[in-house]
């Protein structure tokens, strides 16, 4: 399997290519074009098997019931992926190890990489925020999206991450949810509200632009226009 970065870094689309008997698992709809012999099924977890629970949780953490494997027929294939944000992309090769990775940069992985809730999922969503994260563990290679650039921030010892522009970060760090400012009342009035404390050693994934932020400027700007 081969994966291919095209157009970036602001508008990333990623060509796999696919050798007979190689299958990538995808999230519903990043599909963009494919080559003509390339057979999709259509589960809600494994290729091969339903997982019915690892779906309902995935639907939980707001990702789709459905996932998509790719797998050319009689010789290679080709098959284009992209996100429905403006961005980068960036791939990582797994080795029996885990990546936690927010529900909306889960772009695709190879067929030895197993797509979970974890806890830190849970534990977002009982905190009130709305970004939950997947558990990529496995061996094989992982695609994950950004809005806007991506970059990595090593982390040893503490570090605050606004939540809405993680994209992933190593299960080797543990977080927590907090406020940004000394206080609550700090917090709300500097408009950051809650952050992610990671302490640990290990690497975070960040986005250069956050997709809430985005959706709140854009709709604050529209207006109805008038009959």
């Amino acid at each position: 399997m081969e994966i291919e970065l095209l157009y970036r870094p602001g508008n990333t689309a990623a060509k796999v290519t696919l050798e007979e008997g190689q299958t990538i698992t995808t999230e519903s709809g990043a599909m963009i074009a494919m080559s003509g012999n390339m057979d999709i099924t259509t589960t809600t977890h494994k290729k091969k098997s339903g997982g019915f629970l690892k779906a309902a949780k995935r639907m939980l953490a707001g990702e789709s019931l459905f996932l998509n494997h790719f797998e050319p027929k009689q010789g290679s294939g080709e098959l284009f992926l992209g996100s429905s944000l403006a961005g980068d992309m960036m791939t990582m090769d797994l080795d029996n190890e885990s990546l936690i990775v927010q529900n909306s940069s889960y772009m695709a992985s190879s067929e030895g990489i197993d797509v979970d809730m974890g806890w830190q999922g849970f534990k977002s969503l009982f905190s009130g925020e709305s970004v939950i994260w997947l558990n990529l563990k496995g061996q094989g290679k992982i695609l994950i999206s950004s809005f806007g650039a991506i970059y990595p921030v090593e982390v040893d010892g503490e570090y605050i991450v606004d939540s809405g522009h993680i994209v992933a970060f190593d299960e080797t760090l543990d977080f927590s949810i907090t406020k940004a400012g000394k206080s609550w009342w700090h917090s709300y009035l500097g408009g950051e509200g809650l952050v992610c404390k990671f302490k640990g050693k290990g690497t975070v994934w960040c986005q250069s632009h956050n997709p809430s932020s985005f959706g709140g400027a854009l709709s604050s700007s529209l207006r109805a226009r008038k009959a």
